[in-house]
């Protein structure tokens, strides 16, 4: 398994927003997390992601705990993400905030960038051309030069997902990477989801799209109130009583 959680726990004074969490992400596999509003899905990535560390519980990552470790070494580690609240360098190009996330594969020490010496150049422009690319991926390719203020909040959206893609992660966690797209777009996002899990790596998909989550992931935990009350394939998921209740309440 890639990505382990084992009776992961999280209590801000005496609100418990996860509770007992335990399921698993394969390499190759899109796993759903849904849940209604509150339900502790955000804090179980920011948990994952190092944001957060639980009060109980361990999360592992190819057998190896993570933690316990600081958010710049689980990135090193091969765990990228976006955020529901998006968090892009408004100053910055589409590319230039791409390149950004690939600053774990840098390899050039910060004086030869400063002297610019010719290694720091190569560097650059491969760092540049792997923007682009990643930019295409998402259908932004045209819109590199453009200041991420000035994108659509769709775009901006993309924007995020080729920044977490630069970094070549083992495990992709996405939190809404639909929200405030049309159709249209949600669809191509839903299939570069599909190709990226078909190049090996584990993707944990937080959507509130349900039919898409439903058509996209091959397995799905559903959270409430911070405890996992369902989890299996999507036929299985959509016709447990909990998650019905759970979305719909229950009649009186």
């Amino acid at each position: 398994m890639t990505l382990a959680l084992q009776s992961v726990s999280r209590s801000f004074g005496g609100v418990r927003a996860v509770e007992d969490a335990t399921f698993t992400v394969e390499k190759g596999e899109v796993h759903g997390l849904i849940g209604p509003n509150g339900a502790g899905k955000t804090t179980l990535v920011n948990l994952i992601s190092g944001l957060l560390q639980p009060t109980q519980g361990e999360i592992a990552l190819e057998g190896q705990r993570i933690d316990r470790l600081p958010a710049h070494r689980i990135a090193a580690r091969g765990v990228a993400r976006t955020y529901q609240n998006i968090r892009l360098f408004a100053g910055l190009s589409a590319a230039g905030n791409v390149v950004v996330g690939e600053h774990l594969r840098r390899r050039a020490p910060l004086w030869p960038r400063l002297l610019l010496l010719p290694s720091a150049r190569r560097e650059e422009r491969a760092a540049a051309q792997t923007a682009l690319e990643a930019l295409a991926r998402v259908g932004l390719r045209e819109r590199a030069g453009t200041a991420a203020a000035n994108l659509s909040y769709g775009e901006q959206r993309r924007v995020e997902i080729a920044r977490a893609l630069a970094s070549q992660p083992r495990v992709l966690l996405l939190d809404e990477p639909t929200a405030g797209m049309n159709p249209n777009e949600a669809r191509n996002v839903a299939r570069l989801v599909r190709e990226v899990a078909r190049e090996g790596r584990a993707v944990l998909l937080i959507e509130h799209n349900v039919r898409l989550v439903m058509e996209l992931c091959d397995r799905i935990t559903v959270l409430n109130f911070g405890r996992v009350i369902a989890r299996g394939g999507p036929a299985e998921v959509t016709k447990d009583p909990a998650v019905i209740t759970a979305y719909l309440g229950e009649a009186e």
